[in-house]
C-alpha cells in the first residue's frame, strides 16, 4: 500500500473512531480539551508510523493505546494525579500487552455511555449555537476545522476561536463530563436535538453560498442522529429527528438539477426519491409513536414529512391531514416560521386566498423581516391569484434578502415569469 493509500485509510479510520477515541479519553482525563490533544497526538503518530509498519488489524485499538500512553506521559510530567498515573499504567499495560500480540483491544463496556456524554458535554448550554456546532462537528463529526469553515462558509480562524473558546469554557465551568439525569435531561436532550437539525438542515437548504445543498453536512447530521438513536433508544423524539432527517434526505437526489439549479417538492420527480431512506424514515417514526407521550416537535414534523413520502404524485399529497399537522404544531410550539409554512399548507389545502391571509398576519413580526421566504411565499399566492404586479415586486424583493445564489436565482426567474404572466393557451 501506498503512503497517499495509507493516508486515506488514517482518515477513514479516524472519521470513524475519533469519537469514541475522545469520548473514552475524556472519562479518564476529564477534559475534553485534553483528551482531543491526546487523540491528535494518537492520529499524528499513525501518519508516521502506519506507511512504514503497515496499518494494524484494529487501528482504533491502536491509537487508543497510544493517546492512553500520551495520558500517562502528560501527567507524568506535569507530576499531576499520581494516584490516577498509577490507574492509568495498569490499565495501559493490559492493553498495550494485548495490542502488540494482535492489535484486538476490547472496547470499553461503558463507550456507549461515553459517548453520550461527549455528545451532551459538545451541545452543552454554556456555549453559543455556533460553539456548539462547530465543536460538535470537530470532536463527535470528525471534522478538520478547515471542512466545518469551508462548510458553513465561514472564516477558518473564526472557527478555530469558536473552538478554542468552547473547550476553554467547559474546563472554566467546570461542565462535568456526565449523562444528565431527571428534568435536566429533556432540557439538555433539546439542545443536542438542536445542534444535529442545525448541521442537517445547512446542508439541506444552505442559507449562503453558492450550491443549493451540501450533501456532506446532511450525512454527518443523519450519522450523529443515528448514533443518538442508539444511546437512547427511548427518547422519542430522538426517534421523531431522525425519520425527519431520513424523509427529507431521501429527497436530495431530485432536489437539483442538472446545472446545479433547485428543483421544488411539487416539481421534483418522485422516482429518484431514495426508498431505503423513506423506509428508514418512516421506520423511525413509527418508533416514536410507539413510544407514546405527546408528539414532540420534531416527530410532528417528521409525521409532515411522511405525508409527502407517502404520495406517489404531487396531486396525491393529502394537503388537509398536513394542514392540521400544521395546526397542531402551532400549538405546541409558535413560531414565526411555523405560521409560515402553516400558512403555505393552508394555500395547498383551501387555496391562495386562505393562505394569503394567513401570511398577512406576519407582515409586521420582526424576526421576518429580513427574511427572504415571507415575500416570496407571499408573491406565489398572488402570482396563483392572478395578481401579477404585485407578485413580481414580492419576489424581487425576495430575491434582494436571498443570500444563497441559487435561490436567488430561482427568485429572478418567479420575477421573468410575473412579467410575463400566466402562460396562453394553444390554439384549438
Amino acid at each position: 500500500m501506498t503512503a497517499t493509500h495509507t493516508h486515506r485509510a488514517i482518515d477513514a479510520v479516524w472519521r470513524i473512531e475519533s469519537a469514541r477515541i475522545i469520548a473514552g479519553l475524556t472519562r479518564i482525563v476529564r477534559d475534553v480539551g485534553l483528551a482531543e490533544e491526546l487523540a491528535q497526538d494518537a492520529l499524528v503518530a499513525a501518519l508516521e508510523q502506519w506507511p512504514e509498519s503497515g496499518i494494524p488489524d484494529n487501528p482504533g485499538a491502536w491509537l487508543m493505546a497510544t493517546a492512553k500512553h500520551r495520558a500517562i506521559d502528560n501527567f507524568r510530567r506535569n507530576k499531576l494525579l499520581e494516584r490516577k498515573h498509577e490507574e492509568l499504567g495498569r490499565e495501559l499495560k493490559t492493553q498495550q500487552e494485548t495490542a502488540v500480540a494482535n492489535f484486538e483491544i476490547a472496547q470499553d463496556d461503558d463507550i456507549g455511555d461515553d459517548l453520550l456524554r461527549l455528545v451532551f458535554i459538545s451541545c452543552h448550554p454554556v456555549l453559543s449555537t455556533e460553539a456548539r456546532v462547530a465543536l460538535t462537528l470537530r470532536l463527535l463529526g470528525g471534522l478538520t476545522t478547515e471542512e466545518i469553515a469551508r462548510a458553513f462558509l465561514a472564516p477558518e480562524p473564526t472557527v478555530a476561536q469558536r473552538i478554542v473558546r468552547a473547550k476553554r469554557t467547559l474546563a472554566e465551568e467546570r461542565v462535568p463530563f456526565d449523562v444528565p439525569r431527571g428534568p435536566d435531561l429533556a432540557v439538555r436532550l433539546s439542545s443536542v436535538l438542536e445542534v444535529i437539525y442545525l448541521v442537517f438542515n445547512e446542508g439541506y437548504s444552505a442559507t449562503a453560498g453558492e450550491d443549493w445543498m451540501r450533501p456532506a453536512l446532511c450525512e454527518d447530521a443523519l450519522r450523529l442522529g443515528r448514533i443518538l438513536a442508539g444511546l437512547v433508544p427511548n427518547e422519542p423524539e430522538v426517534h421523531g429527528l431522525v425519520a425527519l432527517m431520513e424523509i427529507q434526505a431521501s429527497r436530495s437526489g431530485a432536489r437539483v438539477g442538472p446545472s446545479g439549479e433547485p428543483i421544488l417538492l411539487l416539481d421534483q420527480n418522485r422516482a429518484r426519491w431514495d426508498q431505503l431512506l423513506i423506509h428508514r424514515g418512516l421506520a423511525a417514526l413509527e418508533r416514536a409513536e410507539q413510544l407514546g407521550g405527546t408528539p414532540g416537535t420534531y416527530t410532528m414534523q417528521a409525521a409532515i414529512a411522511a405525508c409527502h413520502a407517502r404520495a406517489r404524485a404531487a396531486a396525491e399529497t393529502d394537503w388537509s391531514r398536513i394542514a392540521a399537522l400544521y395546526d397542531a404544531l402551532a400549538q405546541l410550539t409558535p413560531s414565526p416560521i411555523v405560521e409560515l409554512n402553516r400558512a403555505v399548507a393552508h394555500a395547498m389545502a383551501f387555496g391562495p386566498a386562505a393562505g394569503l391571509k394567513l401570511i398577512d398576519a406576519l407582515a409586521t413580526e420582526p424576526s421576518l423581516k429580513v427574511y427572504h421566504l415571507l415575500p416570496s411565499v407571499r408573491g406565489d399566492f398572488l402570482f396563483k391569484l392572478g395578481r401579477f404586479a404585485e407578485a413580481q415586486a414580492e419576489f424581487e424583493r425576495a430575491a434582494t434578502l436571498a443570500r444563497n445564489v441559487r435561490e436567488r436565482e430561482l427568485l429572478l426567474d418567479r420575477v421573468q415569469a410575473c412579467a410575463v404572466g400566466p402562460p396562453q393557451p394553444g390554439p384549438q
